[in-house]
């Protein structure tokens, strides 16, 4: 019973090894991603990675068929959602955008709009399945992506230092 179960665990975790060497790569970008942070620096996508594939781990004999990354890359979102919405709550997102030590040209968006882009455009999750990951309705998530998407292409100008006028003396 013991070699059994030894034999097992251990072919569980090659088949887990061989999962993480494939895929760490890119859950890793996809993380550094949805934080932020920078590619050399990212301490907060690292810990959320790690976070995700304990989990995937933790039920692998349980997947049945179901592909690993997809449980990892929603453990990933929920795991990031969960974190902004308990450290900077539901209406608190938007405060977020111009972060110091944050890079890239999603450090302007606010949590939500990142994991949404992140989940439709760099791992090509569709609309609906973002939507039921999320929890929201589908229009809201068009209208999330939208919305992020504009703030990408057309960022909004900062405003012009004011210029003092000199008056002739």
């Amino acid at each position: 019973m013991r070699e059994r179960q030894a034999s097992q665990g251990a072919r569980r975790a090659r088949e887990f090894e061989a999962f993480v060497a494939g895929a760490a790569g890119r859950l890793l970008h996809a993380a550094t991603l949805l934080t932020a942070e920078s590619s050399d620096d990212n301490p907060r996508a690292r810990r959320l990675l790690t976070a995700s594939l304990a989990h995937t781990y933790a039920s692998w004999d349980r997947l049945r068929g179901e592909d690993p990354y997809d449980r990892t890359r929603q453990q990933l979102a929920v795991r990031f959602a969960r974190g902004a919405w308990h450290q900077y709550g539901a209406l608190g997102w938007s405060h977020l955008r111009g972060r110091p030590n944050a890079c890239g040209a999603l450090h302007r968006l606010a949590p939500q709009e990142r994991l949404i882009l992140v989940l439709r455009f760099f791992e090509g999750v569709a609309e609906e399945q973002t939507a039921a990951l999320l929890g929201l309705p589908l229009e809201r998530v068009q209208a999330i992506g939208a919305r992020a998407m504009a703030n990408l292409l057309h960022p909004p100008r900062e405003a012009a230092p004011a210029v003092a006028k000199m008056v002739p003396s």
